[in-house]
């Protein structure tokens, strides 16, 4: 390797860079700098944030030098750089906008630190500084390895729930990472929904991000890796947010929010789209307690699990809805087993305003979810259902899902795992390629709440 791909790992920001500038009439500038981002192997971004001196210098004469330090072998390397272009908004100033909040986080200057802008320049010359260093330490393991590993693994999956369950255990066993999410882009491409977790207390599975909110929502947002190798409150999550809601008495417009789960002291976050024909689907999240636990190879593995992912998902949704298509018209309903005769009934409430279901005053699930739970649960009161068909979910006009959608399937694993969490006596199972069956334990009572009778 040549060019700034050998000395990635000197650019994360553990080690502030030193920069050198002139003024146009030659007067010499030396500044410390919080941030160089990776662009490609010919350019690299300097963090914008005061205008000051070194920014004066730059924009009169466009060449500056560069000293980059290696975090854990010390070795240095001088760059000569090109000043090109300032970046205010987009993929690459977001990312710099995420890990300067850490780098500030870290060293106690988040009042201070704000990116302005991504200054973008070319390399001319990278050369290494003389001067003692340590020994690179060991890899973790080929990156190749376990680029390999994982796609032998989600390769074998032959169903959506069990891929989505499963990768996030290939993920964990062959990066050593112990704490990931997997969330949904929901249909209408405004919020992510969690699907699938690994590594905490709580699942947090229908926990909800809005696109741009936190690390998650930004990599959703501009579609690009964001990560952060120290901690910071800017892009934290969940318990944070409750506190200060149940602080200010805002607790019941939380009533129907799941907490998304996250570590109480994590140091290391990132998050990384997962595509399929140019489509976003949804986004992988790790998090660790140790500092800067990934890096630029991590990075650049997990876009190649997301991407790999990200197919593995997509082929399994058109598999499904291809054989939705191909199967034979649904049965005539019939009546399932009854309920236990003297258990208590079960109440079930169903706001219209925003399709969200509560049984026995507890919350379970909300939107296309909770519209496919009051649908079943209707049928089942009415006619005694309890088989039903993804084909006839699909078109179903009470559910009004999307026609183009093809995040049926998902909703469906959400809303059977959520069942499956809450110990309801409703459940949902599968009884073969697109076939459901309801099972209900209890006698029900549905209580419909409409949109004027909730305000």
């Amino acid at each position: 390797m040549s060019g700034v791909d050998a000395i990635r790992d000197c650019l994360d920001g553990a080690i502030p860079a030193i920069l050198a500038t002139c003024s146009a009439e030659g007067e010499p500038n030396v500044a410390y700098l919080s941030q160089v981002e990776y662009v490609d192997d010919a350019h690299v971004a300097l963090s914008y944030q005061f205008f000051n001196r070194t920014r004066q210098n730059v924009l009169a004469h466009p060449v500056a030098r560069l000293i980059v330090t290696h975090p854990r072998t010390g070795a240095r390397h001088r760059l000569l750089l090109h000043y090109l272009r300032t970046e205010t908004g987009g993929a690459l100033f977001e990312r710099m906008k995420a890990k300067l909040a850490g780098i500030a986080s870290h060293t106690g200057m988040s009042g201070v630190f704000r990116l302005l802008g991504s200054d973008v320049y070319r390399v001319l010359s990278i050369e290494r500084v003389p001067g003692p260093a340590l020994a690179a330490p060991a890899p973790r393991r080929s990156p190749l390895a376990v680029l390999r590993a994982c796609s032998e693994s989600l390769n074998a999956y032959t169903e959506l729930d069990e891929l989505l369950a499963g990768a996030l255990a290939v993920f964990e066993r062959e990066l050593d990472v112990r704490h990931w999410l997997l969330l949904m882009l929901d249909e209408a491409g405004e919020r992510l929904y969690t699907l699938a977790s690994r590594g905490y207390g709580a699942s947090g599975i229908g926990a909800e991000i809005a696109l741009g909110e936190g690390l998650i929502g930004v990599a959703a947002r501009v579609g690009t890796p964001v990560r952060i190798g120290h901690a910071t409150a800017e892009y934290g999550y969940g318990r944070a947010i409750r506190a200060a809601a149940a602080d200010g008495g805002l607790l019941d417009a939380l009533e129907t929010e799941i907490p998304l789960p996250g570590l109480a002291d994590s140091r290391s976050q990132i998050a990384v789209p997962i595509r399929a024909c140019g489509r976003l689907l949804g986004v992988l999240y790790a998090e660790s307690t140790e500092d800067l636990r990934f890096g630029y190879d991590d990075e650049d593995l997990l876009v190649a699990c997301a991407a790999l992912l990200g197919t593995a998902m997509r082929l399994l949704q058109l598999e499904a809805h291809a054989q939705e298509g191909a199967a034979a018209a649904p049965a005539p309903p019939a009546a399932g087993p009854a309920p236990i005769a003297d258990a208590a009934p079960l109440t079930v409430r169903h706001y219209a305003a925003n399709d969200s279901v509560f049984l026995d005053g507890q919350y379970l699930i909300k939107g296309v979810a909770g519209s496919i739970l009051w649908t079943l649960l209707g049928d089942y009161v009415a006619l005694g259902r309890t088989s039903f068909s993804n084909r006839e979910l699909r078109v179903d006009p009470r559910i009004r899902l999307p026609g183009l959608s093809d995040n049926l399937e998902a909703r469906l694993i959400l809303l059977s795992r959520r069942l499956a969490e809450h110990e309801a006596c409703v459940r949902l199972a599968r009884t073969g390629r697109g076939r459901l069956e309801l099972q209900v334990g209890r006698p029900l009572q549905l209580v419909e709440i409409a949109a004027a009778e909730a305000g």
